[in-house]
């Protein structure tokens, strides 16, 4: 079946915030997503072995998505395999149990996933240290990181408004890590998300590189973004090391036609239960996948997902979230209620309209916001 004739044979709602049922399937979405979450940071103890939580977030996905929405046939599920990026590493460490590490006390851990219902994506990041409590207060450049981090979201979540510029918020992002004397990572980017699409061509950079071209553009009611903010202690440049890829994409616009008998049933595998979203390697048989995989990378029919680290010795954090763009104002829908982790910085936002942004109401007070209409006579 083509990704077109599965997605025509589900129910197709209009595929925006103005329709309510959409807001509800994200939302829906979103509150598994943060359940997992939840969940997965309870799991993230010394001794743990990485695979297994990710495994453990994947599963926590596919049964809770199960129980929404059951008298629809409808796709949902794993929108992003769940991964755990430890201290330097920057993303997508999802690895199989023969490759996976685990953890120790003082890690800086990672955890990133997605959810969708119907094609309606909710994706999420939140960053926790290993062994950290208010009586264990971690200070220093990782302290100034966290704060880094979790302050240039909360300004791009509220700059992402109509009359408000992609290029306004790379900006913020990096005035804000500028405060804190910390890098926020070269090609860390945040997308426009639409329905099954996780990466959508709206793109906001993290910071302005030199070698990007970068198009601006306004933002809109009833749009949706993932705002994704990721702040090392290091020169923050992104790069692979020894670790291979484990979370890949179909190219659905390739039109190779495979030789390898392994290759086209793995394929088939996959259109079946991954038609257009990441998915990660452990959820198929890997003896298939090893045959599989080569034939379908090597003619780009799957695009990979590198692990990436900045340089040894530094640490990387990582906040995330979905925030729906509505007239009344955005609703930040993912990691409202996930606890900060205990730190104390030096430094601190010393801009007083930055300041005030950050803790700005996320919904419009309209009574407020209106202007008084000026007075005309008739002539």
């Amino acid at each position: 079946m083509s990704v077109a004739e599965q997605k025509n044979h589900m129910e197709v709602p209009v595929g925006d915030l103005s329709n309510p049922q959409v807001v509800d399937y994200y939302r829906d979405a979103a509150n598994i997503a943060n359940n997992v979450i939840k969940h997965v940071i309870a799991k993230c103890e010394a001794g743990a072995l990485i695979a297994d939580i990710c495994k453990y977030g994947d599963d926590l996905i596919e049964s809770e998505t199960a129980k929404t929405h059951s008298k629809k046939k409808i796709e949902k599920g794993i929108a992003f395999p769940t991964c755990i990026s430890v201290n330097n590493c920057v993303g997508h460490y999802s690895p199989l149990k023969a490759t996976s590490r685990s953890l120790v006390d003082g890690d800086i851990v990672k955890i990133d996933l997605g959810v969708h219902i119907n094609g309606f994506i909710a994706v999420g990041a939140h960053t926790i240290i290993l062994g950290n409590s208010a009586t264990n207060v971690k200070t220093g450049k990782i302290a100034d990181a966290i704060c880094a981090a979790h302050y240039a979201l909360e300004a791009a979540v509220r700059l992402i408004r109509p009359g408000k510029t992609s290029n306004d918020v790379t900006q913020m992002i990096e005035k804000i890590s500028n405060m804190y004397g910390v890098t926020s990572v070269s090609g860390i980017l945040s997308h426009e998300l639409k329905r099954f699409i996780i990466d959508g061509e709206r793109i906001i950079f993290s910071k302005h590189e030199p070698t990007q071209k970068i198009q601006t553009f306004e933002f809109k009611d009833y749009e949706v973004y993932c705002i994704d903010i990721v702040m090392s202690t290091g020169e923050g440049k992104a790069r692979e090391e020894a670790d291979r890829p484990t979370i890949y994409r179909r190219n659905i616009d390739n039109p190779y036609k495979l030789k390898m008998k392994t290759s086209r049933e793995f394929k088939d595998e996959i259109v079946k239960r991954y038609p257009v979203l990441p998915f990660p390697l452990r959820n198929f048989d890997e003896k298939k996948a090893k045959l599989g995989l080569g034939e379908l990378v090597e003619h780009q029919v799957l695009a990979s997902y590198p692990v990436l680290f900045d340089r040894s010795g530094c640490e990387v954090v990582q906040f995330k979230t979905t925030v729906l763009v509505l007239p009344n104002g955005n609703q930040k829908i993912i990691g409202t209620e996930l606890a900060l982790p205990f730190v104390r910085s030096e430094f601190t936002i010393n801009d007083e309209e930055v300041k005030q942004l950050v803790v700005a109401p996320l919904k419009i007070n309209k009574k407020a916001a209106k202007k008084e209409e000026p007075k005309t006579t008739a002539n």
